[in-house]
């Protein structure tokens, strides 16, 4: 039997992964970029102050409620849709107010990258904005879903040989504590080696190869630290072992 087929026989809600979710930021970003390069070459064209200043204003109210309206209304955005994915009220199981879908876009807008690090350590794959509206990300059609788009609820962090919660906590903020050190070092290791200028590390006014740099060492550190989180609270980590 092909697994991958059968996907849409696998018995539970499936919680979306992060890669399908980066698929979806990937194509609303594309969106978005679109629509503010189509902005700026009518506005060129055009060469009426008060059309392009109204042009401006039209497509940030369109970015604004871009992703709000539509989840609140379709469960998802354009990115959602070709990643099949759905945003889901952990209450009722339908489509997120329009409050709470305002809500989730000011929580990423405020907390960035950093909303998706504790994904890989809640039951229902959830970043901070899906924890704090108390939503979910799901597959929207499973007879579309692979296996590896998606997981079930992981049950086993409920489990009783799990070391505590407090000590998980505590080797999670050690491992990260460690984590963020080599961060810095290796910030300063650029700097030190003239890849890095002063003026990017302590200014932040990169050149555009700096800020490349600086944006993958900054990406890798968030990444090493949502494992680290994950691999932790299932209990995966020196110093706090799931019991054999």
């Amino acid at each position: 039997m092909n697994l991958d087929a059968d996907a849409s026989m696998t018995p539970g809600r499936r919680y979306a992964q992060f890669s399908r979710r980066l698929r979806a930021i990937v194509v609303d970003w594309i969106i978005a970029m679109a629509a503010i390069f189509g902005a700026v070459l009518v506005a060129v064209t055009v060469q009426n102050d008060n059309c392009s200043r109204a042009l401006g204003i039209l497509v940030v109210i369109a970015l604004l409620l871009y992703e709000p309206v539509l989840v609140s209304f379709t469960g998802g955005t354009l990115g959602h849709y070709f990643a099949n994915l759905r945003v889901v009220d952990d209450r009722h199981d339908g489509n997120v107010s329009f409050v709470k879908a305002l809500a989730r876009v000011l929580i990423k807008g405020v907390l960035g990258w950093l909303s998706f690090i504790v994904i890989t350590a809640t039951r229902r794959s959830q970043a901070l904005h899906d924890l704090w509206t108390r939503s979910t990300v799901q597959i929207r059609d499973p007879a579309k879903a692979l296996h590896h788009h998606y997981i079930t609820e992981r049950t086993e962090l409920m489990d009783t040989s799990m070391p505590s919660r407090p000590r998980r906590t505590a080797v999670i903020c050690l491992y990260l504590l460690l984590i963020s050190i080599t961060y810095m070092l290796v910030l300063l290791a650029l700097l030190a080696a003239g890849v890095m200028s002063p003026r990017c590390f302590y200014g932040d006014r990169c050149a555009m190869g700096e800020a490349y740099l600086s944006m993958g060492v900054t990406l890798a550190w968030i990444a090493i630290s949502t494992i680290g989180i994950g691999l932790g609270w299932r209990g995966r980590l020196v110093g706090a072992r799931k019991r054999s």
